[in-house]
């Protein structure tokens, strides 16, 4: 090799290495938000009463391949007969003794015991619980505890660096990294208020109830759930925000327990052919399918067929959206709602209910039972005006409001769909359809012709088998 040559390659080599120290200079270095917040995250420990394989509060209805709650049971910890050990971590809000966990951890709980980072073990006491935002307060009794700092959650932008402090596989003070995917992440129905923050930190079981940091070592989330196919990490991290889970606390403090938002409205997501229909350019908004006789958008003045843009001056982009936005609303005070109404806009002022503490009540309150039939589908009559949007004829279809069956939601059914037949049945209402699906049994395989927005296709969903 000529004297050139080796200098060409000299200085590439000398290139590589000063880009590559560049790069990793510019990488955060995260040892400091360790040290400094560590001692606060705790290792969480619950023994739980209830049958083997069974699931908490507000994890049915879930595909098999989302490990939603990931602290769930773990089945090689076997305390006693009917009992097994549910591990977690959670983290220090005040020097008193509160710690925040999530409610999966500790569901069903006849004992929790916190281990701190220094090794000492205490006995806590669950302070209250919220299963719609999967939160959990505890409390043991020390005193001048090591704390972290909260963070405000709503500045979270994708692409900013996040890090995880917790227990996977009881592994404690397991320290992970990575950015934000996403912000206000919808997960489905059973925690409607929740708008997730997605993240690619590497997560696990055990994990579920830690503190996710931002690199001012603020806490801005609570690590909880995940999406794999075999029970651990697979990128998709999703935590519950902090500005949340702090509302959740103050609550739970203050009464008891936690109050939820309602204004009385059913939504479902515009579509294509929906907002053609409009005359809309796009797909944003929320659109009312149902209104709840009496409930406050009634009283307030909304209408089915208003398309809801806005809430309190927040722009709502989907039906998923709004939830989470009235949830967290004061009960009692009033709110802009903002609504397009024959293509104006109007606003209109609606006082936030408190939504019914359990489920009955609530479906009470909503006209309707939530249970869905035995293909977990909650299905509406459709209005002669949504027919009209549609392109329906009388008498033709049901419309999806809420999936709640794993293999409905695997077969990728969601709110809005409309179902046209069962088998060769021809369904035109919510009657109707219950009434189709009651010659099947688990394991058979019923066939739906299903439109979204033009197309209309056959669907094959397996009846889930009871066991």
């Amino acid at each position: 090799m000529s004297k050139t040559w080796k200098r060409l390659a000299a200085m590439a080599v000398l290139l590589l290495a000063t880009a590559g120290a560049a790069a990793a200079a510019s990488l955060p270095d995260f040892t400091g938000i360790v040290q400094q917040n560590g001692p606060a995250v705790v290792n969480v420990q619950a023994v739980i009463s209830q049958p083997e394989g069974s699931m908490p509060a507000g994890a049915q209805g879930m595909p098999p391949d989302f490990f939603r709650f990931f602290g769930i049971p773990m089945p090689r910890q076997q305390p006693g007969a009917g009992e097994e050990m549910s591990l977690g971590s959670g983290f220090i809000i005040s020097s008193d003794g509160y710690i925040l966990t999530n409610n999966h951890v500790v569901a069903h709980a006849s004992k929790v015991t916190v281990k701190l980072s220094d090794r000492r073990d205490y006995t806590a006491k669950v302070v209250g619980t919220d299963p719609s935002y999967d939160i959990a307060l505890l409390k043991i009794d020390a005193k001048n505890l090591p704390t972290v700092s909260i963070g405000d959650s709503n500045t979270l932008k994708a692409g900013q660096w996040v890090l995880a402090i917790g227990s996977p596989y009881g592994l404690s003070h397991t320290v992970t990294a990575g950015i934000v995917s996403a912000v206000g992440r919808s997960l489905g129905t059973d925690q409607p208020y929740v708008p997730f923050i997605q993240t690619d930190v590497p997560i696990n079981r055990g994990n579920s109830g830690g503190p996710l940091f931002n690199l001012d070592g603020q806490v801005v989330g609570i690590n909880s759930q995940i999406f794999s196919n075999s029970g651990g990490y697979m990128g998709l991290s999703f935590a519950i925000p902090i500005d949340v889970a702090m509302n959740a606390v103050q609550q739970i403090k203050a009464k008891g327990y936690v109050s939820h938002g309602i204004i009385g409205v059913f939504v479902q997501p515009l579509t294509r052919s929906l907002a053609k229909s409009l005359k809309l350019d796009s797909e944003s908004g929320a659109l009312v399918a149902k209104l709840v006789a009496g409930g406050a958008a009634e009283k307030a003045g909304v209408h089915v067929g208003d398309l809801i843009t806005a809430f309190n001056g927040q722009p709502v982009y989907s039906s998923s959206d709004l939830p989470p936005m009235v949830g967290l609303a004061p009960i009692g005070s009033i709110a802009k709602l903002t609504v397009l109404r024959d293509g104006k806009p109007r606003t209109l002022d609606v006082r936030i209910e408190a939504a019914p503490r359990n489920a009955a009540d609530l479906a009470a309150v909503q006209g309707r039972a939530e249970s869905g039939n035995n293909l977990g589908l909650v299905v509406e009559n459709i209005t002669q005006e949504q027919r009209s949007q549609l392109g329906l004829k009388n008498g033709e279809g049901v419309l999806i409001t809420r999936v709640l069956g794993s293999a409905a939601m695997q077969a990728g059914l969601h709110a809005g769909d409309v179902i046209l037949m069962v088998g060769q049945r021809p369904v035109g209402s919510a009657k109707a359809f219950d009434q189709a699906l009651q010659g099947y049994r688990p394991g058979d395989d019923v066939m739906l012709l299903v439109r979204r927005d033009n197309l209309t296709q056959f669907i094959a969903i397996p009846v889930p088998k009871q066991g």
